[in-house]
């Protein structure tokens, strides 16, 4: 039934437009008028005993698959050359930094060069890390799949999407509600439920989560670490946090049975960490 009504609705289609062209000469263009076309119609015919979905599905995974694929060779490239190239060696980290697209977490205006080492604005006086120093800053945190992480400056949320391609558990807090909120949602749609995000001062961390096995700032308290955030770490713990005011270290800590172990891993410059942070 439904082939003859496929070849009745050709037929009228004919009779009123003409044969559609044939052969060689046809133009790259006028083919895939002519294979849409005929797309078209068998879908008209075809198309009512399928499910609306599939076809929404279809549309869908278009829109998401385009931009994915525009963006995924400069990303391979930028991972080879500027973080693989330059020391970072944790597979798992790579992995990630090759998956996340770092395009999404900036502006449109932005993203053409969302694959370059540079820091780029988000607005509210802050910005999104370069993506070496996410990658270093991730690899120093020794994430195993399980461990429970707290990040401090949730920001675009591209750093918590990097720590939750590694482990199961994380938690970021931002001090700056539009922020925060931008974030948790990009997160979501992205499909990272295993983020919680908190509006905040990340001063004082979040005592009902803690323990941590890792902590991450990725703003810089101006003078210390918030003895907060060391006192949630765990037994065993590592903590990584630019220091310092105009001048900052990358600092990173590891909490153990006998108290704390310090070591500078390398100069960097940061926003600074606002809050009580800033109170003398």
């Amino acid at each position: 039934m439904q082939q003859k009504r496929f070849r009745i609705h050709w037929r009228q289609w004919i009779s009123s437009n003409g044969r559609p062209p044939s052969g060689s000469l046809l133009t790259k263009g006028e083919k895939r008028f002519w294979a849409w076309l005929s797309l078209a119609v068998l879908a008209s015919v075809f198309g009512s005993g399928l499910p609306s979905a599939h076809f929404a599905f279809q549309k869908s995974a278009a829109s998401v698959s385009a931009p994915a694929d525009e963006y995924q060779q400069a990303r391979e490239r930028f991972v080879h050359e500027e973080i693989e190239s330059r020391g970072i060696r944790d597979a798992r980290v790579l992995a990630a930094m090759r998956k996340v697209p770092r395009h999404l977490f900036v502006s449109p205006d932005q993203q053409k060069s969302a694959y370059e080492d540079s820091p780029l604005f988000i607005g509210y006086q802050q910005t999104i890390s370069e993506p070496y120093l996410v990658a270093f800053m991730t690899e120093a945190l020794e994430l195993k799949p399980h461990d429970r992480v707290l990040e401090i400056g949730t920001g675009s949320g591209y750093q918590a999407a990097i720590l939750a391609e590694l482990t199961d558990q994380v938690y970021t807090i931002e001090i700056v509600e539009p922020l925060a909120k931008s974030a948790e949602e990009r997160l979501r749609r992205l499909g990272y439920s295993n983020v919680q995000v908190r509006t905040g001062d990340g001063y004082r961390g979040w005592p009902e989560a803690a323990p941590f096995d890792a902590i991450i700032l990725t703003a810089a308290p101006p003078q210390r670490v918030p003895p907060p955030l060391v006192e949630q770490l765990r037994e065993g713990g590592r903590l990584i946090a630019p220091v310092g005011g105009s001048e900052q270290d990358l600092t990173r800590i590891r909490r153990t049975v006998k108290g704390t172990t310090e070591e500078v891993l390398l100069p960097v410059r940061f926003v600074p960490m606002t809050g009580e942070a800033q109170k003398p």
